[in-house]
């Protein structure tokens, strides 16, 4: 029988995989930008180039990239290693990048005038603010959901894993705005 009991570790699992999965995100930015010869900074939602940088088009779009691949291939590799075992502390990991990626694409539709990771490199390839959100939403989604299907997980497990994350993912994007915690 697989565990999925709420209890106070898993509360604390989830935050560990909310901030894990933000920080190497972030990270794959800053890294990207680094390693193409761009001086940034990392916090805790977002990376930006110091100012004064002349940064080509297609370096800011590899780098937009960055954040989004890391965070396919974390889901994807949490995905495999659920097939074979059922593991609360993977399904985390698996829900949240998930999660991240269609909250990322929602913000593309609630602010297009600024649109998220994805949302950059589908307009550089002239597709439309959309495609490659839904595309990576959709895929991510559909991981969740054999994994679910799977091991038959219940809805209220899935529903308190939601509202968990939900409320850390919160608590990570406010404290980023509002103490502005630069990591690099």
């Amino acid at each position: 029988m697989k565990d999925t009991n709420i209890t106070f570790k898993y509360i604390i699992t989830a935050f560990l995989a909310v901030l894990g999965t933000w920080i190497i995100h972030e990270f794959a930015h800053w890294a990207t930008a680094e390693l193409l010869g761009y001086n940034s900074r990392m916090s805790l939602n977002s990376t930006n180039y110091i100012k004064g940088q002349n940064v080509t088009d297609w370096h800011r779009q590899l780098v937009s990239a960055a954040g989004p691949i890391i965070t396919i291939i974390q889901v994807v590799i949490v995905f495999l290693l659920l097939k074979k075992n059922w593991s609360k502390s993977l399904y985390l990991l698996l829900f949240v990048g998930f999660y991240m990626r269609l909250l990322a694409s929602i913000m593309n539709v609630v602010n297009p005038t600024s649109p998220n990771d994805e949302g950059r490199v589908s307009e550089y390839f002239g597709i439309g603010l959309y495609t490659i959100p839904i595309i990576v939403s959709a895929f991510l989604f559909y991981l969740v959901f054999k994994i679910s299907k799977q091991y038959q997980i219940p809805k209220k497990f899935q529903l308190a894993t939601y509202l968990i994350v939900t409320v850390f993912i919160a608590i990570l994007i406010l404290s980023d705005q509002y103490f502005k915690i630069r990591i690099l």
